[in-house]
């Protein structure tokens, strides 16, 4: 699994209720990208940082999401450019289910 970091610096604080009312009209569009496991929208406490984490199937997965058209999509939403960092996530502990997933390579 790779684990994709996103974030953007705002121009300006976001209220944590106006970026709940952005992010659930933006996720239904998420449900349906191939090769997206997960997605945890973050907002720093101060609200001067948005974005993301994604749990994804593949880094080819994740690099068919951020191209330069999302780049400037958020850009252009924003204010500023987003940056990413992925990760490696060979173990994953979900709680929730109660189980612990292995990252399997195919």
């Amino acid at each position: 699994m790779i684990v994709a970091l996103v974030q953007i610096r705002l121009s300006e604080p976001l209220p944590l209720d106006k970026a709940q009312e952005i992010f659930v009209n933006t996720a239904p569009k998420y449900k349906k990208i191939q090769g997206l496991i997960r997605k945890y929208y973050l907002l720093s406490e101060d609200g001067n940082t948005a974005g993301g984490v994604y749990i994804w199937e593949s880094r080819k997965a994740a690099e068919r999401l951020y191209t330069d058209d999302w780049k400037e999509f958020v850009l252009g939403k924003y204010g500023t450019e987003p940056s990413v960092i992925y990760f490696n996530s060979p173990v994953l502990v979900d709680n929730t289910l109660g189980e612990i997933v292995k990252d399997v390579k195919k």
